[in-house]
């Protein structure tokens, strides 16, 4: 028997951290006084509820691909890195409408990165945070040096505008971050998984085939078990949050900022009392005045945080996401 053949393997940089963020806000406000009367609810319950008193709904032009383009040149901006130089773009998106191709492709040309390995993640809410996951993972493994990672949504295609559980929830937008190499740890251990016995708690209302062969075909909508997701929202992912906080070797109390999925209010203020964050800890809010824009909340509340001066650059933030899945990851950064 002859010798194995001994391969090659790429190394890549010691360490990574996020470089630069960038967001796109759709231009239409929608007040909940637009809503309230379709779904037979108040402005007053709407903020009770959720915590929401505006969202972005995109308008005709503001398509998927534009959103995040947009998204993504501010965040090769702030990183000071050009298109050329991204080895990889991913996407994380539930609301490209076609099956294939994936959308990460036609964005990486029109940004004019080249020919980088361009590719969607289909893993609703925390899909941002697993595609940061990746694209660490890529950075220190030596396959990329520069990963473009977006999280962008254009749910109100798949809104079902009579739905009093949703209706008032989701929204659009897009936001981006550059992951590149460091010589200091800027992004920790990502802490991940899926809980498949609750697969419909949030989902889709019909298979598409189901659709097709219809009589009458409908788009199909989001719909989701709020009390449920609440539950296992507040209480299983504040448990995630502090191992993601422990595996990147801190305590809660070097926090600076917590960057939560932007779902709903309630939940975040049910995270920060189970994971016990000390006061001095500041937690976006971004979904007051965005709603919930899934796959793009994260980075959006990141920027909006970043924009205003809540976080700071060499701040460190525990971001961390769930949805439909259910899927969650968690990881802590170092704000760029």
């Amino acid at each position: 028997m002859s010798a194995p053949v001994g391969l090659a393997t790429a190394t890549g940089s010691s360490y990574a951290a996020l470089l630069g963020v960038g967001a796109y806000r759709p231009v239409r406000l929608v007040p909940n006084s637009e809503l309230v009367e379709a779904i037979d609810s108040s402005d007053e319950w709407i903020q009770q509820r959720s915590g929401i008193k505006t969202r972005r709904f995109a308008g005709p032009d503001e398509s998927v691909q534009m959103m995040s383009v947009a998204a993504a040149r501010e965040a090769l901006e702030h990183a000071g890195i050009e298109a050329g130089q991204v080895d990889a773009v991913i996407v994380a998106t539930v609301s490209h409408m076609m099956q294939t191709p994936a959308i990460a492709p036609a964005i990486a040309h029109e940004l004019g990165c080249g020919q980088p390995v361009a590719f969607d993640i289909s893993a609703a809410c925390a899909g941002f945070c697993h595609g940061v996951g990746l694209a660490a993972d890529m950075v220190r493994g030596g396959s990329a040096r520069h990963v473009l990672v977006i999280g962008v949504e254009r749910l109100t295609d798949i809104l079902d505008r009579t739905d009093r559980g949703t209706a008032f929830i989701f929204a659009d937008g897009a936001g981006a971050v550059v992951v590149g190499p460091s010589e200091t740890p800027g992004i920790g251990p990502v802490v991940w998984g899926s809980d498949g016995e609750q697969f419909d708690y949030i989902r889709q209302t019909e298979d598409w085939r189901d659709v097709m062969t219809s009589d009458s075909p409908v788009m199909p909508a989001l719909t989701m078990q709020g009390s449920a997701v609440f539950r296992w929202a507040s209480f299983a992912m504040a448990k995630v949050g502090l191992e993601a906080v422990e595996r990147a070797g801190i305590t809660v109390d070097d926090l600076d900022c917590f960057v939560p999925h932007q779902a709903n209010m309630r939940i975040t203020d049910a995270m920060a009392r189970s994971m016990k964050l000390p006061a001095t800890v500041r937690i976006a809010r971004d979904v007051a005045d965005q709603g919930n824009t899934s796959a793009a909340s994260v980075p959006l509340a990141l920027h909006r945080m970043v924009q205003e001066g809540d976080a700071r650059s060499g701040d460190v933030a525990l971001l961390i996401a769930f949805g439909a899945g259910l899927a969650y990851a968690a990881q802590v950064v170092v704000v760029p």
